[in-house]
């Protein structure tokens, strides 16, 4: 089988890949500062080991070396240290290196974020410790196979940013009134109407092998931001990579985070869950594993690698913020914040401080699928975005290459919150996931040799059956992005429509959506599905009042309810919640049109 291998991979244009993997251990020796949350917290044990794992793969013609590592977030100048220790020892170029963190929020402090210092002593440790496990990955490659698998797997994440009824607005760490959304509002909170935004449900599995058909490696991918539990562990993430890794016989198994700034395992549309760590992790395997056996494996994948810097402004406090922040930092009386007024206020002083940054943004082509990675944690909608106009199959790695915070599509802003307040978390400029999103492309572009795709999304047999009516005006209102549509006030994209989760809707807060001018005339029919997010609301003029949170099927006619206007020439004002499929006909729909159109269909 290795002559025949051999032989093979001399014929000019045909791969001779190859792989290896290591995994090394990073467990702290002693107490760590633990970061990843508001304030600054100790832990003086381990629960579970915590790993750098690596993979190096090599074709004909490059090499390259992805290593993830059990900690939250690693700031760039830690990763550069890492990748140039790693080249020194490899060959492998530093932009021929991908390093990311798995995001799991109870292991050491290697960045200061908010509340909390880094430790420094273990910072100063890993960069070895990385540089091992790509070195050693590099020094174990073998001939290889290569293959991949994905499935949607929608009940371990859900969204965890909520929208807030407008007369329970909540107040920023500034003492304005500005919160409309922010994450884990409490199960079935009255006050929390729905998500603000979609899930990604994809799970991802590139899968490598020996020609013989021994496992080398693994590498997985899944938007959920972390369960939670006691540090130091490295949370699902690792122990999903070490029981994935068990049942397969794979000597490394790397977990890379998904998009998920928006996500969690929690869903707080339904009652509290009862699940565990381990209940958890354990589902999720299962599933992985029924997908890796169905993983087919080629050995002919070439690899390509792309990398640009992109360099973005911070969102940097004018006169009046940074006065307050001096002022609340002088009255601190501890060395590290105690209050989220603290915490933002010291946060205001180093962006002022530091107002720009550079961030590497990546893609690689393994075969005919592809990776992007950027070291930020944007929401699912900019991974689906990613997905659906990539030339080829793809999955995104979040936190990669340093950490630049939650990059929120520019319409969330509007919303605020948590993900949207100044600070090394959260400071880019509002445009930033526009610009990273076509950045990725470019890349994604390059390694592929394809032109991105043009996202069009799946039309539904409701869309057709409306469609096939000849409205004179239809806005499905599926779009994913902001880009074109003449936004005004809040308005959020993609949120779960009236065909089921995996449909989209648009969600009015106050805001509307601008269209080319219809004349309505004496005849017409201005249908819409609704979701109102409250009691009372209104429609193209109309007062309304329909249950809330459930989706009604609404017809205008001047018959039965007139409208008060004559032109249609935006969606949702005056109206709070999810609208879906509005159409204008020159005409009055049958009863039996009408029938039809109440009962969507996928």
């Amino acid at each position: 089988m290795k002559l025949l291998f051999l032989l093979l991979s001399a014929i000019p244009g045909l791969a001779a890949l190859r792989a290896g993997a290591a995994k090394v251990d990073i467990s702290p020796a002693g107490p760590v500062l633990i970061n990843c949350g508001f304030f600054e917290k100790t832990a003086n044990r381990v629960l579970h080991p915590l790993h750098a794992r690596a993979v190096a793969l090599s074709d004909s013609r490059a090499t390259i070396a992805i290593a993830t590592v059990d900690s939250c977030m690693m700031p760039r100048e830690l990763i550069d240290r890492a990748k140039r220790l790693a080249s020194e020892r490899t060959g492998i170029a530093e932009d021929r290196i991908l390093i990311a963190a798995t995001h799991a929020h109870s292991t050491p402090a290697v960045m200061a974020c908010l509340g909390s210092r880094a430790d420094d002593a273990y910072a100063a440790w890993l960069p070895e410790k990385i540089a091992e496990s790509i070195a050693k990955a590099a020094a174990s490659l073998e001939p290889a196979r290569s293959g991949f698998a994905s499935f949607d797997d929608w009940d371990h994440t859900h969204n965890r940013r909520w929208i807030f009824r407008p007369d329970r607005m909540r107040t920023d760490p500034f003492g304005d009134r500005t919160v409309r959304a922010n994450m884990h509002p409490g199960y079935q909170n009255p006050d929390a109407i729905t998500e603000s935004g979609p899930v990604d449900p994809g799970f991802s599995i590139l899968a490598l092998q020996s020609i013989q058909g021994r496992p080398i490696a693994a590498l997985a991918n899944y938007s959920q931001h972390y369960f939670g539990t006691e540090a130091v562990s490295p949370d699902y993430q690792g122990l999903l990579a070490e029981r994935l890794a068990e049942r397969t016989h794979t000597p490394a198994v790397l977990f890379a985070q998904g998009t998920s700034g928006d996500q969690m395992w929690m869903d707080y549309g339904q009652p509290r869950s009862n699940a565990t760590l381990d209940r958890y992790t354990d589902e999720l395997v299962e599933r992985a594993v029924t997908a890796f056996a169905r993983i087919r494996y080629r050995t002919d994948a070439t690899i390509e690698m792309a990398q640009t810097k992109l360099p973005l402004g911070r969102r940097v406090p004018d006169a009046g913020r940074l006065a307050w922040a001096r002022a609340a930092i002088a009255a601190m009386s501890a060395p590290v914040p105690k209050t989220q007024a603290e915490v933002y206020a010291k946060e205001a002083i180093l962006l002022h401080e530091d107002p720009r940054r550079e961030l590497i943004l990546q893609a690689i082509r393994i075969g005919d699928f592809a990776i992007t990675a950027m070291p930020n944690e944007v929401f699912a909608l900019t991974g689906l975005k990613l997905k659906a106009r990539s030339p080829l199959a793809t999955f995104n790695v979040e936190l990669a290459n340093g950490s630049e915070g939650y990059i929120p599509p520019p319409e969330q802003h509007r919303f605020g919150g948590y993900t949207t307040w100044p600070a090394r978390t959260a400071a880019l400029e509002v445009e930033a996931e526009p610009k990273i999103v076509a950045a990725l492309l470019d890349l994604l572009e390059k390694v592929s040799g394809k032109p991105r795709r043009r996202e069009v999304p799946a039309e539904s047999a409701h869309a057709r059956t409306v469609r096939a009516s000849k409205p004179v005006a239809y806005w499905p209102l599926a779009e994913m992005d902001g880009a074109g549509l003449r936004l005004e006030g809040r308005v959020a994209l993609a949120v779960s429509g009236v065909e089921g989760q995996a449909s989209r809707a648009f969600y009015f807060a106050g805001g509307r959506l601008r269209v080319d001018p219809v004349q309505l005339g004496p005849k017409y029919t201005i249908e819409a599905w609704v979701w109102p997010g409250i009691e009372e609301t209104a429609l193209f003029g109309v007062k309304m009042k329909l249950a809330p949170r459930t989706w009604h099927y609404v017809a205008i006619t001047p018959d039965a309810v007139p409208s008060p206007i004559t032109v249609l020439d935006s969606i949702g004002a005056g109206f709070e919640g999810k609208i879906a499929h509005v159409a204008v006909h020159h005409r009055v729909l049958t009863a039996t049109e009408l029938a039809k159109h109440a009962h969507p269909r996928p």
